[in-house]
């Protein structure tokens, strides 16, 4: 079962290490923390429960019914009005929280983020969050909490990495068609370069470059909402078709296979030379 225990307690300051352990294929001892400076908001703490709730039994789905979040702590800053019941917490802290919500560094830039400086399979050093994006203000932008959470969390705790590339986010396939670089070109969309200014946005037709022969970097590929073809968490997550954990299950796309050849080759080798890689 995928069910989560949820723990609100008040913030204290104690080390820097993660508490999470994997027990009976549930994540343990998971902690949120809301930095000090994010104003007092209940709203807060009951979309964060919804948060971890959902992304559980995402989680369980998406691992063929292997893994979900078992009990999670929510620290709430000490300034923060009391309730019957809060608890005072036993070791955790803020310094240790696997996910942290925080303002943004930039205003306006509510775009989650692991941070995440390790190698494949190593584990990052926390998840953030922005208060506006946990209380359903970005979903527009961001898609479904939740979902996005696992795709966060596939970062922090198995290492792994996103299945696109910026840098190169287009390719010429074999029939000398642009293609957008992902691990399917099942999952179908349109290239489109998109600018707002104002209060209004325009969308126009992507042009091509004469020197590389692929689109401008201005331009985007944006999926269609509604997909049949499987994917990866870790390609876009807000799609309902994507599902599965990672892409090495089956790699579909030779060509994108090319562009993305030093990241499946290391997540080939970081799973496949674990005999546990859930655990990792």
């Amino acid at each position: 079962c995928c069910l989560v225990s949820l723990l609100v307690l008040f913030l204290l300051q104690r080390s820097n290490t993660s508490l999470v352990r994997l027990n009976d294929n549930g994540y343990e001892d998971l902690v949120i923390a809301i930095d000090p400076g994010v104003p007092e908001d209940g709203k807060l703490i009951e979309q964060l429960k919804d948060m971890v709730t959902t992304a559980s039994t995402y989680l369980f789905e998406a691992t063929q019914k292997r893994l979900f979040f078992k009990n999670v702590s929510i620290l709430i800053p000490k300034n923060w009005e009391g309730s019957p019941e809060y608890k005072r917490p036993k070791h955790e802290s803020y310094e240790q929280a696997d996910v942290r919500v925080a303002a943004p560094a930039l205003p306006g830039r509510d775009e989650p983020y692991t941070r995440q400086f390790t190698e494949c399979g190593e584990k990052a050093e926390y998840i953030h969050f922005t208060p506006d994006f946990v209380l359903g203000k970005k979903q527009n932008e961001y898609g479904p909490s939740g979902r996005l959470f696992v795709h966060e969390w596939a970062h922090l705790r198995w290492g792994v990495f996103d299945e696109y590339n910026e840098e190169k986010p287009f390719y010429n396939s074999t029939s000398k068609k642009i293609e957008a670089t992902r691990c399917s070109t099942g999952i179908t969309g349109k290239n489109r370069v998109y600018k707002c200014q104002g209060g209004s946005c325009t969308e126009n037709l992507c042009k091509i470059n004469s020197t590389t022969k692929l689109y401008g970097k201005d331009c985007q590929f944006f999926p269609n909402k509604v997909q049949t073809e499987k994917a990866s968490i870790m390609f876009m997550q807000s799609i309902d078709s994507v599902s599965m954990p990672i892409m090495i299950f089956r790699i579909y796309n030779q060509r994108a296979f090319l562009v993305l050849f030093i990241f499946i080759f290391i997540i080939l080798w970081c799973w496949v030379s674990n005999p546990r890689p859930y655990a990792c």
